[in-house]
């Protein structure tokens, strides 16, 4: 079974982290990708740019419309995910609990099955 399993950063939190805790994140960021490497669960990983750096799309009167910048409100924004292969929802939840964000006050791990993969439905 698939599951993402995506970070969600809230900036004032990340801002508010000391150096050493940033670096802790990330260090152990490296660890949990060498053990899902390992076990063989990873599939992929990607961090993503801040919102800032984005372009929101929509479509009006059948023209695309794009504005520049994190222009969906909210406090927190995808930071990046992890699409593993696992045995259950249950093991994705243990993996999801590895990741050094979510000992972290106010960021969070969600964990959501796939449910089409390469055209293919996932259960």
């Amino acid at each position: 079974m698939q599951f993402l399993i995506s970070m969600h950063i809230n900036p004032a939190v990340l801002d508010a982290l000391t150096d050493e805790e940033k670096t802790a994140i990330g260090d152990g960021h490296g660890r949990f990708i060498e053990m899902l490497k390992r076990s063989g669960e990873l599939i992929t990983t990607q961090a993503l740019a801040d919102p800032s750096q984005a372009a929101v799309v929509s479509v009006r009167n059948g023209q695309p419309v794009v504005t520049d910048g994190p222009f969906l409100e909210a406090k927190e924004y995808l930071g990046g995910f992890y699409l593993v292969d696992c045995e259950n929802k249950e093991r994705a939840i243990e993996l999801a609990a590895q990741i050094p964000d979510a000992a972290v006050e106010g960021l969070g791990i969600e964990v959501r099955q796939v449910m089409f993969a390469d055209g293919q439905l996932e259960m």
